[in-house]
């Protein structure tokens, strides 16, 4: 049966009588501790959470979200794998939003004095529009201009400007092969750039190099299997579902993979990353805590006669433990529910805050000189909210148990002896 009695003097405890600045001093900076921490997961991990989505975003830009090859298994046989069919059969399959055919190669870019390794990525320019976003990403020049033949390439932009190309100049390109007898025999090629284009990442701006499906596929080794198809998915993180159920229709001879297997490192060291500082930043709320402890401790100390009072009246030591549960709780949970609106507030308006900050200090966080990336993201995600709130307040419901404890311990008669 619920009694009154331990709400009641739980909250009017809360409240420090004049006279006692310490105990209430340690109650502020217990709510402002839990408040402060529980904001700072919620802003650090929002960001965090931004900048994955950002580079998700700038990876699957010009990569496959599902791709099918052939399967390493299959390389040495005689018969050509039904490429028609495996595109058939993936455009059948639920979640797949498009598909396009490509040829890719390992190649040298020269132009004297300078060398580069790229990535020669044949594509047809109608399809290849449909499964990534290189015709948005083109700086100069057009996607229309890859026709069969014309021996045109679009480059990165740090290709670029390490080999100090312009839409016009002429490019060599060098494929290594070998012949019956293992011998190297590179074949060369020499295109004309016809555009360059940027998404602000490395990995693709200082390696991809796009060609004509035809003109690559001409080059290619034929025991090279360099061919396969790239998917676009209606949903990107449905993407390891989709290459299952691909799997389960396509015959052995073919490879599925999707974007979380080629970019694995990426986002296993951003899981890394998230979960070492949700651990440090928690310990601000595990100090906080503490501070609890000690403030309830404090307050028990200081309440031995009234709680020797209550017992003689007839109250249970489960009323008197109530008391002190209820002042600790009262705090931690008012400290995280500040925290859980502070928090939110500053990542849902991280876009005006970091600017503000930038214009007020004069000063840049993300230089563009140096960072690909220049504007904090922020991206709320309200199951890390959830798993935050439960986290601190776990935290503060068990930083009430032993002085709870130690007060429903407190003998009456022992604490009216010298009364």
């Amino acid at each position: 049966m619920f009694h009154p009695l331990p709400l009641y003097m739980g909250l009017r405890y809360v409240r420090a009588r004049p006279g006692k600045f310490f105990v209430s001093f340690i109650t502020w900076a217990s709510l402002v501790g839990v408040c402060v921490g529980v904001a700072a997961l919620i802003v650090i991990l929002s960001v965090m959470n931004g900048f994955e989505a950002e580079l998700r975003e700038r990876l699957l830009s010009l990569s496959a979200q599902v791709r099918i090859g052939v399967a390493p298994a299959a390389a040495p046989q005689t018969a050509a794998p039904d490429w028609a069919r495996a595109a058939q059969l993936a455009r059948a399959t639920p979640g797949v939003a498009a598909v396009a055919p490509y040829v890719e190669l390992q190649a040298l870019a020269v132009r004297q004095p300078e060398m580069l390794a790229v990535l020669l990525r044949g594509i047809d320019p109608a399809a290849a529009a449909t499964v990534s976003e290189l015709g948005q990403s083109i700086t100069q020049g057009r996607l229309e201009d890859l026709t069969p033949g014309s021996g045109r390439v679009i480059i990165g932009a740090v290709i670029a400007e390490r080999l100090g190309l312009t839409p016009g100049d002429p490019l060599t390109l060098l494929i290594p092969t070998v012949d019956a007898s293992g011998a190297p025999t590179p074949r060369l090629r020499e295109f004309t750039v016809a555009g360059v284009f940027e998404v602000g990442l490395q990995d693709h701006d200082a390696t991809l190099v796009f060609a004509p499906l035809a003109d690559v596929r001409a080059l290619a080794p034929a025991d090279t299997p360099a061919q396969g198809l790239r998917l676009r998915l209606h949903d990107v993180l449905a993407a390891p579902s989709v290459a299952a159920r691909l799997r389960a229709v396509l015959p052995p001879a073919f490879e599925v993979r999707d974007w979380t297997q080629d970019n694995a490192n990426y986002f296993r060291a951003i899981r890394i990353e998230k979960t070492m500082m949700s651990l440090i930043l928690l310990l601000i709320v595990a100090v906080a805590a503490f501070n609890i402890v000690a403030m309830l401790v404090m307050v028990v100390t200081d309440k031995r006669t009234d709680i020797a009072i209550v017992r003689t009246f007839g109250a249970a030591p489960r009323s008197v433990m109530g008391i002190f549960i209820t002042q600790g709780l009262v705090i931690g949970w008012l400290g995280v529910a500040l925290g859980i609106g502070l928090g939110l507030a500053l990542a849902l308006h991280v876009d005006t805050i970091v600017p503000f900050l930038e214009h007020t200090f004069r000063f840049q966080i993300m230089d563009a000189d140096v960072y690909y990336i220049t504007a904090i993201p922020a991206e709320v995600h309200w199951g890390n909210i959830a798993v935050i709130a439960v986290a601190a307040l776990s935290l503060t419901a068990l930083a009430t148990l032993y002085p709870a404890l130690r007060a429903a311990r407190t003998a009456p008669a022992e604490a009216l002896r010298y009364e």
